[in-house]
């Protein structure tokens, strides 16, 4: 497709619109997205009934076996909210301990803006939790064997000896924000892809039943894989943080590559790929 230029200049030649995103990956890209977004949010409202990460199978004033607080103390200036990593204490007064009003702060783990309910609600926060993690789990499990079925997840995502042939190359191609638009994920796309939805979504998902007491009861050895419930309880968290750096990279790069045509993509299944090397012209789209 050639767009006619101004006189004088080239013209601009655009690549073949191309169908890429199914439906069905459409339908499901959206329903993950909507999961995951209130699964973030009431799940940090549910931290925040316990502000605290464990390594091991107990917690209590007994061990100290903690990785995470977050929590506020009073002090000689009033006050402070406070998050500790590993040993390392921080002052997070404002955003995490203690936020809120300066004349009315309050102590809580995460803001009322970053949770689902706002204020402190561990009951609603549960209910609509558990609601999207099975929705997102369902949901997650069809999309898995219907990608069998139909040869999607081999022929679109799985990488072959080619792709990793070109890892290298993508690398330095996304490290200068030169992107090539195709019908086919690149390396870097497929291995990110594959990374969440074979790895990070599964261990997601694995861990949450591990909390479960329920699931304690019907499958006992499950949180005992995973190093007890208060190591399977931080994997989650960290689990949830990688997913939250994969969201803000996938932005990132969305607004870089061409915001237009990759959202064109996602809510349409029409994707504009590069013109063939032959008819590039400077000023090309």
């Amino acid at each position: 497709m050639v767009q006619q230029a101004d006189e004088g200049t080239a013209p601009v030649t655009c690549g073949e619109l191309v169908y890429r995103q199914t439906r069905w990956t459409r339908l499901t890209h959206w329903i993950w997205a909507l999961s995951l977004f209130f699964l973030l949010l009431t799940g940090l409202q549910i931290f925040n009934a316990h502000p605290a990460l464990y390594i091991g199978k107990q917690s209590g004033f007994a061990f100290s076996n903690d990785v995470l607080v977050i929590g506020a103390e009073d002090s000689a200036t009033g006050p402070v909210g406070y998050t500790t990593i590993l040993g390392h204490r921080f002052n997070t007064s404002g955003v995490l301990g203690l936020s809120g009003p300066a004349a009315n702060p309050s102590v809580r783990a995460f803001p009322a803006w970053a949770t689902i309910p706002s204020g402190q609600d561990l009951a609603t926060g549960r209910v609509v939790h558990f609601f999207f993690a099975w929705l997102l789990s369902g949901t997650l499990l069809v999309w898995l064997v219907a990608s069998l079925l139909n040869g999607h997840l081999r022929r679109d995502l799985a990488p072959g000896v080619d792709d990793l042939r070109r890892l290298p190359r993508d690398i330095a191609d996304h490290a200068k924000l030169r992107f090539h638009h195709s019908r086919d994920y690149n390396t870097l796309q497929k291995l990110a892809y594959g990374g969440v939805l074979f790895v990070l979504l599964p261990l997601m998902i694995v861990t949450g039943l591990a909390m479960s007491p329920s699931m304690n009861a019907a499958v006992p050895f499950l949180a005992d894989l995973l190093g007890g419930r208060q190591t399977a309880r931080t994997i989650h968290f960290v689990t949830m943080v990688l997913l939250v750096g994969f969201f803000i990279v996938h932005m990132l790069m969305i607004l870089a590559a061409g915001p237009i045509n990759e959202l064109r993509s996602i809510v349409t299944g029409w994707y504009r790929t590069d013109p063939p090397a032959g008819d590039r012209h400077e000023g090309s789209v």
